[in-house]
């Protein structure tokens, strides 16, 4: 059974990255993404994400600010934030998870489990 992946990311080609790593892992899923503000509510409806995968940093809006409309509408989501690079003094929003975009093998690790359950 495919897990349902929501992917928040200003980057297509990091987008096609994080579905690409999930799939070539064996892992089946079927995945939305979307890179502006505006076109959460609509790549919500009627796909209730088991896990979410959201670039930490988007131009005119935040991670946390597509984390909290996430939770509003599925809060049984994993929510992982996925960053390029992570600043020693950087407040973080409270995921599920927070890694690097080159580390996207931690994030596969993280996806078996939800797949197994789903």
């Amino acid at each position: 059974m495919a897990i349902r992946v929501l992917i928040v990311d200003d980057s297509r080609d990091d987008a096609e990255l994080t579905e690409f790593a999930l799939r070539e892992a064996g892992l089946a899923v079927e995945c939305r993404s979307l890179c502006h503000e505006d076109a959460l509510s609509a790549a919500l409806d009627g796909f209730e994400p088991q896990l979410v995968v959201c670039d930490l940093n988007l131009p005119g809006w935040s991670g946390a600010e597509a984390m909290a409309a996430v939770r509003q509408r599925v809060p049984s989501a994993c929510f992982v934030f996925l960053t390029g690079a992570l600043h020693g003094n950087e407040q973080l929003p409270a995921a599920d998870a927070v890694m690097l975009k080159d580390d996207l093998a931690r994030l596969v690790e993280l996806a078996r489990p939800l797949v197994s359950a789903g």
